[in-house]
Order: C-alpha cells, then structure tokens, then sequence
C-alpha cells in the first residue's frame, strides 16, 4: 500500500480532513513529509491504525478508550474496555426494551377505548409509572457515530440533532491570528494564546469568546488549508503584530454543541437548518475563503488559559451557522 495524501485518505475512508488532523494531535495515528514535498503524507503502518480506530468508532467506542487500547495493545486493556461497552450497551437495551412494552401497552389501550385521555392512560396504571420511573434518560444513548451508515438507514431519527439553539452573537471588536501552512489551527492557536496571557485579556475582558474557521478552505488533493481564529478585545484595545484587529458583525446562528473532534456533525447542523421550516441558511456557500461564513466557537475558553493540563478531548465547540428568519 503506497503512502496517501490527507486529501486521498479523506476520499478513500470517507472520514473528513479536519478529524484526520484531530486524530494526529491526540497521537491516535502519526504522518510524514516527503523530501522536497511540503505536504503530509499516512504510510501503510498509520493507514492499519486509522482503519482500527475507524471499526472501534463504528462499534461506538469512544477516542478516549481508542487511545487506551492502542497505546496497550494487550488483551486485558481490550477486554476491559469492551466488557465496560457491553454493560452500558446491556443498560441501553434493557431501557429500550422497557420502552418499547410501554409503548406497546399505550397503543393495546388506545384501540381498545379511541376516546381515553392520553394523561389518565400514563397515570391510571401503577405498573407503568413504576417501569417508566425506574427509566434514566442519561442510561439512553440517542447519538452515534456519523460513520455507522447501514445503522442510520435502520434508525434515521438517530441522526437528527435535537439540541440545536438558536443565538444571537453581539457584534464585537476582535483580535485575529492566521496562519495558511501545515497544522495552522495549532499555530494559530499559540499566536492567540500568547496575546491573551501576555496582556491578561481574561481580567481585562472577563467575557471574552474565541472564534474559529477555516481561512481557506482545503481546496485540493493535498487538503493543504488555513485556519483563522479570534478573541473579542475591547474597542480601543490595538493588538500586536501579527494579530489583525477586526469587526465581527455579529447576527443570528444555529448553534450545536460537540466535543472537540466530532467535526462530522457540521453534515448533520447543515441538514436541520435545511430542513427548518422557520430558518435558512445565512452564509454564502460560494465563500469558500472563509469558511461558507460558518464559525467555531471554543467553549469556556477563559479555563483553557488558566488550567495547564486541559486535554484536547475534554474541549468542547459550539458549532456555528448563519441563520435568518424564512420569508413567509
């Protein structure tokens, strides 16, 4: 198997760019430059690893115990972790199941008597209030893995978001880091970084945000991109060479919470806004400069800055898209 290009190994595993470059920071799978070539390359052996780490996702583990068992490649790791999936699956399953006879039950009464009132149905039965009080919604796991393909076609509401808020983000002055060139989110990350912590924005602002997007976009076979980030600052404040002061505009966005790494769920806000009957989509799809106007907001980035041992894992994003009101 000859060595791939990022933009080869995103089109042949159908797994996109941006998670191939999350799973190289968390040292999942590791990558080369070839002499006299500026871009990264995946050989036979990161290409095994990435089609492990891709079956184990698709199982529904998470990167966390990924990282636990390849680091450990012994049986005792494997079977821990896998035994410690099967119970909270067993948990599911039986949640599922209770769910289901309920459900049933609900639909024998109601064809039995059309006129029944659905409150006295749920609480006429001590039963059911019992079954249904011994229930843990957390013990449910509605989400998986955008890569389990054949299991969507099964159960298609599973890959519905059903958290996305919409929010209003205030116009602001910011201050921006860009870096076109191999690992830029990581570089831009460090430029701001190091503003924030050298002139103590976090006290100076205490309700600052920080910002992020693509600038550009991966445009060809090499998957070669920028990224751009930004922290508010106040009116009056001129950041340092080579940060860029700015004017964010603010406006109405569809908003969806991931873990950092789940980069695959921009499909899925794309598609509830597509399909909202109250809003549309804001951006410009052409824009590929800047990201079609989509934005990553890093949550609670004020502890990034103050807390050393922050894991990239632990990070959470908001997903960002430009929204507006349809016209009747």
């Amino acid at each position: 198997m000859e060595a791939m290009t990022i933009s080869q190994v995103s089109k042949s595993y159908s797994i996109s760019t941006r998670m191939l470059r999350y799973y190289e920071q968390i040292g999942l799978i590791e990558s080369f430059k070839k002499e006299d070539y500026a871009y990264r390359m995946y050989n036979k052996t990161a290409l095994s690893r990435l089609s492990q780490i891709l079956i184990l996702r698709k199982l529904r583990i998470p990167l966390k115990q990924i990282q636990e068992i390849l680091q450990k490649p012994d049986v005792v790791t494997a079977i821990e972790v896998f035994q410690q999936n099967i119970s909270e699956l067993d948990d599911e399953i039986a949640a599922l199941s209770t769910i289901k006879s309920i459900l049933s039950r609900f639909v024998d009464e109601l064809q039995k008597a059309a006129d029944i009132q659905i409150h006295s149905l749920i609480t006429q039965d001590d039963t059911i209030l019992a079954s249904i009080e011994s229930l843990s919604l957390t013990s449910i796991n509605f989400k998986e893995d955008k890569a389990m393909d054949k299991l969507k076609k099964a159960d298609g509401h599973l890959s519905k978001l059903n958290d996305v808020r919409i929010v209003y983000l205030p116009p602001a002055t910011v201050a921006a880091a860009h870096y076109i060139g191999d690992d830029p989110e990581h570089h831009a990350y460090m430029m701001i970084d190091r503003f924030v912590q050298e002139t103590g924005l976090c006290k100076i602002k205490p309700d600052l945000r920080h910002y992020g997007f693509n600038h550009p976009n991966p445009m060809d076979e090499t998957g070669y991109h920028g990224y751009e980030i930004w922290v508010t600052i106040p009116d009056d404040m001129e950041p340092p060479f080579p940060l860029i002061k700015k004017y964010f505009v603010g406006g109405l966005y569809a908003a969806h919470m991931i873990a950092m790494g789940n980069f695959n769920e921009w499909e899925l806000l794309l598609d509830w806004v597509d399909k909202n009957e109250k809003y549309e989509f804001a951006g410009d799809m052409q824009d590929q400069e800047h990201m079609c106007g989509l934005i990553e907001e890093h949550l609670n980035y004020v502890n990034h800055i103050y807390l050393n041992n922050t894991e990239l894992g632990d990070l959470q994003l908001d997903l960002l898209m430009p929204v507006r009101e349809r016209v009747k």
